[in-house]
């Protein structure tokens, strides 16, 4: 039997739980479970960690672990700003991290068909656009993360003209994105829904396996379609 690798997890709600039970799917021990407000958590054993934590705590939490050369996997939005920080300590340190808005397959995916549809649309002026979401009512960031990225995908694709944005929140609804495209003669819409956390917690496990022995930083488009240049 192959030895396990040995996981720790950094935030401890809801994804972190559930990444805790699915572990072992993916050939990893949990040898460390830090949340809000743990001091001093040691990661000696640990061959990888994952991140789910908050948008404040979450810059702090990633330069740490690039100065113990742990390789870290983030799922946590809203503190992206901080990112080129980030990127340099893992850089500076030699160690290796896969950051995403959403680390769900299903998700990239949908933003792989968003930015086809951009592209296709780009120059039929009559089109407008729109980008919304719905998440449950304690997610702390509005619009998310991953609407963001949809929206800069378009962007990326060449759809110049204004987009439409807006965020809900309530409920418990786990998230479900929409992109779409009207004009006077039909209307295009494209829609993500997640059913569970399921999906996001198996991609950053997948991620946290890919993420061993690699430098750089990474996005889950690199886990699921093939790494160009670490940033």
């Amino acid at each position: 039997m192959a030895t396990q690798k040995k996981l720790a997890l950094i935030g401890y709600g809801k994804m972190g739980r559930l990444i805790d039970q699915m572990a072992s799917e993916y050939g990893f021990e949990v040898v460390a479970r830090v949340d809000i407000g743990d001091e001093k958590p040691r990661f000696g054993e640990c061959d990888v960690a994952i991140e789910f934590s908050t948008p404040q705590a979450a810059p702090d939490n990633l330069r740490r672990l690039a100065e113990l050369q742990l390789p870290a996997v983030s799922g946590t939005t809203g503190w992206f700003e901080h990112l080129p920080s980030v990127s340099e300590a893992v850089r500076r340190n030699n160690t290796g991290l896969v950051w995403s808005p959403n680390f769900s397959v299903g998700v990239a995916v949908f933003r792989r068909l968003v930015g086809l549809a951009a592209e296709l649309l780009k120059d039929e002026i009559e089109y407008g656009a729109w980008a919304w979401e719905i998440h449950h009512a304690t997610k702390q960031d509005a619009p998310s993360g991953t609407l963001l990225q949809l929206v800069d995908t378009m962007r990326e694709h060449g759809y110049e003209r204004n987009i439409d944005a807006s965020a809900s929140r309530a409920g418990k609804h786990p998230g479900t994105h929409e992109i779409g495209f009207d004009s006077s003669a039909d209307t295009i819409t494209l829609r993500h829904s997640a059913r569970s956390r399921e999906g996001f917690a198996r991609g950053a496990l997948k991620s946290a396996n890919w993420i061993i022995g690699r430098k750089g930083v990474y996005t889950f488009d690199d886990v699921l379609f093939g790494a160009g240049n670490a940033t």
